[in-house]
């Protein structure tokens, strides 16, 4: 049992999971993302939905805003597959199911899902398990990243190809690392090949988030340092900006959460919208 304590996917990547169930299974369609392969995975339990962090009204925004940001990004995979890219990096990979929700995209594609050995381990297991497998064109690729292994030669080492353009994604990790930390990772990205497109979340100091969001805000600030994953980096768009072009980028621009919302949700009559405080970085090489 201490082995499947230790390789357990860690609370964030469980709960972000359970939220994009929540959403085909609470929220009226039409969904924005329909995705409860997580739910397959995670196996919470018959009683997970009564879960103080599931509560439907409560966490309505949460979701809306997880489902939102994933929406954008298989978008973005599914656009720039069309254009001929042929590489697809998920940087902390988690609970992540696009190649088994998007067989039909991800195929044409080399899927590399870059996270900590051991939760990675756990869901090579699950997804043998659960019948999906790994096929010949998904990579799982362990990189420690507390023992400071460099994620890009673990990455070539499974079959990457760096010259080659790519689609690298990192969302929901930026705010548990120290700014020279997400510097030092793009600087990396951006020496890849002409052409390669990032997408990166990031959070957004409280007092750019709408007031009516700020408590939810301050109880996941909350809920993370008391799990010790404390949020350590908070971002206005032009440091961000501003970053990825010290960083070498060719041109970076600034998607926010407000632009999904419109996006997505736009016309819906439930009421549902993303919460604010989290948004993109879109850059390329």
């Amino acid at each position: 049992m201490a082995d499947e304590q230790t390789e357990a996917p860690d609370n964030t990547a469980v709960r972000t999971a359970l939220w994009r169930a929540m959403h085909v299974q609470v929220d009226p369609p039409p969904h924005v993302l329909e995705d409860e392969v997580g739910l397959q995975l995670a196996a919470p339990g018959d009683d997970w939905r009564r879960r103080p962090d599931m509560d439907p009204h409560f966490t309505s925004a949460f979701r809306a805003a997880m489902v939102a940001r994933s929406r954008f990004i298989e978008d973005l995979i599914a656009e720039q597959a069309d254009h001929g890219v042929t590489q697809y990096v998920i940087l902390g990979a988690g609970l992540d199911t696009f190649a088994q929700r998007r067989p039909e995209v991800a195929s044409r594609l080399r899927v590399f899902e870059v996270d900590q050995p051991g939760p990675q381990a756990w869901k090579r297991r699950r997804l043998t398990e659960l019948g999906y497998g790994i096929p010949d064109w998904l990579q799982l690729v362990p990189v420690d990243f507390e023992a400071s292994e460099d994620w890009l030669k673990q990455l070539a080492a499974a079959g990457f190809d760096a010259g080659r353009p790519a689609v690298i994604v990192s969302t929901g990790v930026t705010m548990y690392l120290t700014k020279d930390a997400t510097a030092a990772t793009l600087r990396q990205i951006s020496g890849l090949a002409p052409g390669s497109t990032l997408a990166m979340t990031f959070l957004l100091p409280s007092e750019l988030v709408d007031e009516a969001d700020r408590p939810g805000l301050r109880a996941s600030k909350e809920g993370a340092q008391a799990s010790g994953t404390p949020f350590i980096s908070f971002y206005t768009p032009p440091e961000m900006l501003s970053l990825a072009r010290e960083t070498g980028f060719k041109d970076a621009r600034h998607l926010s959460g407000a632009s999904l919302a419109h996006r997505y949700f736009a016309g819906r009559t439930d009421g549902l919208r993303p919460s604010s405080g989290e948004d993109l970085l879109l850059a390329t090489t």
